[in-house]
């Protein structure tokens, strides 16, 4: 199985990647075959744990302990809130205010399965966003959750009226396009077809910042944006005036 993963921290405890979009942090219920953070690193790692999922599509900072117990604290930290959590995600137009908290229950559809719904008997679910570069018809913006629900930023963003760029499931689309970028002043040729710009959710868990459980050090750990974002967002910076 390809290394779709690059180590960001590791000690005789933790062990933090960078998650590449697209792959799983642990094995499908289904399909075991399907590419998976934990199947790869067991080669070298037998035992060892996520502490933490992204998402499929999500990108950056994805923790895993090497042994249960640390596991154990490492979860009990997670669960206290002790963990600060931040990401970087690109959205359809421009939040106001230009930062602000989100603070809105989240419950999964008993009508669509995996997806998650604004409920006021759901979960408490807080979120905080700035805007770090506007765009006009899109914002970069830099996010931190206080929780970790399903889908929390997906749903967060569609429910400020500002869903992620690429979202088929919350958003407005289920790929990027440069001509929306560039509107007039793109053309194709007769018998070309524009490919996608993007074609995942544009969200990448950019930092994590964590109490080392048995040096009770602290450590940010930080994963750079990735390749796909940088491209949308270089086009943004260099179309939209």
């Amino acid at each position: 199985m390809k290394r779709t993963f690059e180590i960001l921290f590791e000690d005789q405890y933790l062990i933090a990647v960078n998650k590449a979009p697209g792959i799983l942090t642990i094995p499908d219920r289904f399909n075991t075959d399907i590419p998976n953070l934990v199947n790869l690193l067991q080669a070298d790692y037998p035992d060892i744990i996520p502490v933490h999922r992204l998402d499929k599509f999500t990108s950056g900072v994805n923790l895993f302990a090497k042994d249960a117990n640390t596991h154990r604290l490492m979860s009990k930290s997670f669960e206290a809130r002790d963990v600060e959590k931040y990401y970087m995600a690109i959205v359809d137009g421009v939040p106001s205010p230009e930062s602000g908290q989100i603070n809105v229950p989240l419950t999964e559809s008993s009508v669509t399965r995996g997806k998650m719904l604004v409920h006021p008997r759901g979960k408490e679910c807080v979120t905080d966003y700035k805007i770090i570069k506007n765009f006009k018809k899109y914002s970069l913006l830099y996010i931190r959750i206080f929780t970790g629900r399903t889908h929390q930023v997906r749903v967060h963003m569609q429910y400020l009226g500002n869903p992620l760029i690429v979202d088929a499931l919350y958003g407005n689309r289920d790929a990027f396009f440069l001509s929306e970028i560039k509107q007039k002043k793109f053309h194709l040729g007769k018998q070309q077809v524009e490919k996608a710009l993007l074609s995942r959710q544009p969200l990448h868990a950019e930092k994590l910042v964590i109490t080392h459980p048995f040096t009770y050090q602290n450590i940010e750990i930080y994963a750079p944006l990735p390749k796909d974002m940088v491209a949308v967002i270089t086009q943004m910076e260099k179309w939209i005036k």
